[in-house]
C-alpha cells in the first residue's frame, strides 16, 4: 500500500485524527457510488469494482478507472480540504481517507493514509507491493509491471482486504480528537474505526445527515463538509489559543 507517513515533529500538540469519506470529494465534483443503489455513473459495483469484474472484463474495469482518474486530475480541493490543511498550523493532524483521490495532498495536508488506495497510482496485478505513479495518465491494457503482469488501478475493490486498517486503528486509538467528515459510516471496515476512539476523547461528525455514533462524547454537526469544516477548524483554533 506504499509508505505510511511518519509522525511530524509536533508530538507536544494535541492529536486530531480526521476520517473523511465520499461527501468531502463530492463537493469537488467527484461522483461516487450513490447511496443505496450500488451505481457509479450508471455502472454496477459488481461490474467495475470487484476482483471478479477484473477477471471477467479487465478492459471495462480499466476504462472505468481511467475515466475516474481524468476526473480527479480535473478536480480541485474545496474549502473543507483547505481548512484541514490549515489545521496543521496549530495541531498534529492525521487524515484517514476512504477516498482514492489526491485532493487532501493538493490542499496541503502532510499526513494522509488512503484506506482504499490511490487512483493516481497503478500496481502489479501479481504483487500488490509493486506500485507506480501514473502521473495522471491512463493505464493501458498491455502495460505491465516488472514481473510481466498487467498493471491495474491501485484501489481496494469490494471483497479485497484493506491492509491499511491496522495503521488507521493505531492512529484513532492515539487521537485526542476524532473528526468524521462526509461519510455515512456504513462502509466497513472503515466505519468501525470510530469504535477505537478513546472514551475520554472528543468525537465530531460533520455530514448533511450526520449518522449516529456510539461514543459517549460524540457530537453531530448537520452541515456539508465545505460549510462545516472551516467553521469547526476556526472554533478549534480559537479554543486552543
Amino acid at each position: 500500500m506504499g509508505m505510511i507517513p511518519n509522525d511530524p515533529p509536533t508530538a507536544g500538540r494535541r492529536h486530531i485524527v480526521v476520517l473523511t469519506g465520499a461527501g468531502i470529494s463530492a463537493e469537488s465534483g467527484l461522483q461516487t457510488f450513490r447511496d443505496g443503489d450500488g451505481l457509479w455513473e450508471n455502472y454496477r459495483v459488481e461490474d467495475v469494482a470487484t476482483p471478479e469484474a477484473w477477471q471477467r472484463d479487465a478492459e471495462l474495469v480499466q476504462r472505468f478507472y481511467n475515466e475516474r482518474r481524468r476526473q480527479v486530475v480535473a478536480a480541485q480541493p474545496n474549502a473543507a480540504h483547505r481548512a484541514l490543511a490549515a489545521l496543521e498550523d496549530h495541531f498534529r493532524v492525521s487524515i484517514i481517507t476512504q477516498n482514492i483521490d489526491d485532493l487532501h495532498e493538493r490542499a496541503g495536508s502532510s499526513k494522509i493514509l488512503h484506506l482504499h488506495g490511490e487512483i493516481l497510482k497503478s500496481r502489479s496485478s501479481r504483487d500488490a507491493n509493486l506500485l507506480y505513479d501514473t502521473h495522471g495518465a491512463d493505464i493501458q491494457m498491455g502495460q505491465k509491471c516488472e514481473l510481466g503482469s498487467q498493471l491495474r488501478p491501485h484501489v481496494v475493490w469490494f471483497g479485497e482486504d484493506v491492509p491499511a486498517m491496522q495503521v488507521a486503528m493505531h492512529w484513532v486509538l492515539n487521537a485526542d480528537v476524532l473528526l468524521v467528515v462526509g461519510t455515512s459510516l456504513l462502509v466497513y471496515p472503515a466505519a468501525s474505526l470510530v469504535q477505537y476512539a478513546p472514551p475520554n476523547g472528543d468525537v465530531f461528525v460533520i455530514a448533511p445527515a450526520a449518522p449516529s455514533v456510539a461514543h459517549p462524547r460524540a457530537k453531530s454537526i448537520a452541515q456539508t463538509a465545505s460549510e462545516g469544516v472551516p467553521i469547526w477548524v476556526q472554533e478549534m483554533v480559537k479554543n486552543a489559543v
